[in-house]
C-alpha cells in the first residue's frame, strides 16, 4: 500500500496517525463518560414512568449500545478516511467484517443487559427450584397431648433451679416453688415451649426422653444410671433382633434400655428374684409404653418379657434358649453363671454391674475356681464430670471485656473500654468466660466387668 502512494501522502497518512494516537484517549474517556451518562438517564426515566412500553428501552440500549463501538486501532480510523481505491485487499475485508460485526455484537450485549435489568439468574428458571415455592418446614411431632410423660425446669443463671417430670392430664396442675401451671394451659403446645407459671416465671416444657423417664420414674432397688447402661450396650454390642438375657430387673431401667436396642425384631427375658421389684419394673415398663403410643402414635415394641424365679434354679427357662448376650445385676453373680453360661453363644459377651469393688473380687476369684470358657476382658467405671461454662458478668450484670496487655495505655481510655452497656452486643471474642466443675456431680455408681465366652 505504501508503493502505491505518493510521498505527500505517506506524510499525510504520518501526521494523522499522530493525530489519532493522541487523541485516542480523550475520545475514550469522552465516551465513557457520555455513555455512562446516557445510561443513569435511561434508567431513571425507566423508574419514573413504569408505562412505557419495552420496545422504547430496547431501542435506547441498542442506539447507545451501537453508538459506543468503536475502532480498537488507530488504523481502522484512519483506513476509514481514505478512499477505497488506496486500501489493500485485506484493509477491505477487515472494513466488511467490521460492518457485520456490531449488530451482532449489539445484540449479544443486549441480551445481557435484559438479563441484569431483569434481575433474571439461573435459580429463576421455571424448571429450577426457588425459595418462595419451598415448602414450609413443619415440625413433624403433634402437639402436646393428655397422657404423655413431660419434663418441666427452670434454669437461673445456667444452673437447673426446678426440674420435674410430670404426665399431662386434663384438669391438673403443676405445682412449684415458682408458681403453678395449669395442664391445660400445656396441652396444645408444641414440644419445646416456655410457659408462665403463676407467678410469671417462665418455666420450659418439653418432652421427657427414655434418659429422663429412666433418672425420674419410680424405683424400688437402685438403678443402672444411663452413663453405665449406655457403656454395658457396646459391650454386649447389642443390635436389632438379637436375643438378651437379663438378671435383676430391678426398677426396669435396664430392661427398657435392652428392649430398644433389640427392636422389633428381638426379644429380652428379665428374671427378678423379687416380687415387689418385678412389679415396680413391670409397672414402670408398661407407663413408658403407654406415653410412647401418645406420643408417636405407634407403638413401643412389646418385646420384654418378665418373669419372677432365681436364675439359679431357671434352667428349664433357659431351656432351648440362645441369647446373643447377657446383662447381670447381681450381688453375686458367680453364682449364676454356670447356669447361664451353656445358653451364651461362644463368642458372646456377658456385662456385669457390680457396686463395690470387693465384689469385682469375688467375681474374679470364682471364674477362677470354676471351670468356665470365660474371658475377663475389661474391668471398668464410667465417670462423667459436669461443667459450670459462663460468660464473665460484672456485679451490675454487664459483661466484662477482655482487657489489652499493652502497657502505658490511658487509664480514661480502659475505664471506657471496660463498660459496656447491656442493650449493646459485644463482638465476638471479646468476652471472657469462666469455667470450672459443676459443685454437685455425680459420685461413684458401679463397676462394670465384661466377660467373654470364648472356646477352648
Amino acid at each position: 500500500m505504501a508503493a502505491q502512494m505518493p510521498s505527500a501522502g505517506m506524510a499525510r497518512v504520518h501526521r494523522l496517525l499522530k493525530i489519532g494516537t493522541s487523541c485516542q484517549r480523550r475520545l475514550r474517556c469522552k465516551d465513557t463518560i457520555a455513555f455512562s451518562t446516557c445510561s443513569v438517564k435511561c434508567n431513571a426515566s425507566q423508574g419514573d414512568s413504569s408505562d412505557s412500553p419495552p420496545s422504547t428501552g430496547l431501542a435506547s440500549g441498542s442506539a447507545l449500545l451501537s453508538r459506543g463501538r468503536r475502532p480498537l486501532s488507530p488504523l481502522e480510523r484512519i483506513s476509514s478516511l481514505l478512499a477505497q481505491e488506496a486500501l489493500s485487499p485485506e484493509v477491505l475485508q477487515l472494513r466488511e467484517r467490521d460492518h457485520l460485526d456490531p449488530e451482532e455484537d449489539v445484540n449479544v450485549r443486549l441480551s445481557g443487559t435484559q438479563g441484569e435489568e431483569s434481575g433474571a439468574t439461573p435459580e429463576d428458571d421455571p424448571e429450577s427450584p426457588r425459595a418462595s415455592d419451598a415448602a414450609v418446614v413443619t415440625s413433624a411431632w403433634p402437639p402436646l397431648a393428655p397422657g404423655e410423660l413431660l419434663v418441666a425446669e427452670h434454669r437461673r443463671k445456667g444452673r437447673v433451679e426446678f426440674r420435674k417430670m410430670f404426665e399431662l392430664q386434663t384438669g391438673a396442675r403443676l405445682g412449684s416453688s415458682w408458681g403453678v401451671i395449669p395442664h391445660d394451659d400445656v396441652a396444645g403446645r408444641p414440644a419445646g415451649s416456655f410457659v408462665k407459671t403463676s407467678r410469671g416465671v417462665s418455666i420450659l416444657v418439653r418432652r421427657a426422653s427414655l434418659e429422663d423417664y429412666v433418672l425420674y420414674m419410680r424405683r424400688g432397688p437402685a438403678i443402672a444410671y444411663p452413663k453405665d447402661a449406655s457403656a454395658m450396650l457396646m459391650m454386649m454390642d447389642v443390635t436389632e433382633g438379637d436375643c438378651v438375657l437379663e438378671s435383676g430387673s430391678g426398677s426396669g431401667a435396664m430392661s427398657l434400655f435392652l428392649s430398644r436396642a433389640v427392636g422389633c425384631k428381638g426379644s429380652v427375658l428379665s428374671v427378678e428374684v423379687r416380687e415387689d421389684h418385678h412389679k415396680r419394673s413391670v409397672l414402670n415398663y408398661k407407663r413408658w409404653r403407654a406415653s410412647w403410643s401418645v406420643r408417636r402414635g405407634e407403638e413401643w415394641p412389646d418385646n420384654v418379657r418378665f418373669h419372677t424365679g432365681d436364675l439359679c434354679e431357671a434352667s428349664p427357662l433357659l431351656a432351648a434358649h440362645g441369647f446373643h448376650a447377657v446383662a447381670l445385676d447381681l450381688p453375686y453373680p458367680q453364682l449364676v453363671l454356670p447356669t447361664v453360661v451353656p445358653h451364651l453363644h461362644p463368642g458372646a459377651v456377658c456385662a456385669v454391674y457390680l457396686a463395690n469393688i470387693t465384689q469385682v473380687i469375688d467375681l474374679l476369684e470364682g471364674l477362677r475356681c470354676l471351670p468356665l470358657p470365660l474371658l475377663c476382658e475389661r474391668i471398668v467405671e464410667v465417670p462423667i464430670r459436669d461443667w459450670l461454662v459462663a460468660p464473665a458478668l460484672q456485679k451490675d450484670g454487664r459483661h466484662c471485656v477482655r482487657r489489652d496487655p499493652t502497657l502505658g495505655r490511658d487509664q480514661g481510655e480502659e475505664a471506657n473500654a471496660e463498660e459496656t452497656s447491656k442493650e449493646e452486643q459485644p463482638a465476638f471474642g471479646s468476652i471472657p468466660y469462666l469455667a470450672r466443675p459443676h459443685p454437685a456431680q455425680m459420685s461413684h455408681t458401679a463397676f462394670l466387668v465384661k466377660l467373654r465366652k470364648c472356646v477352648r
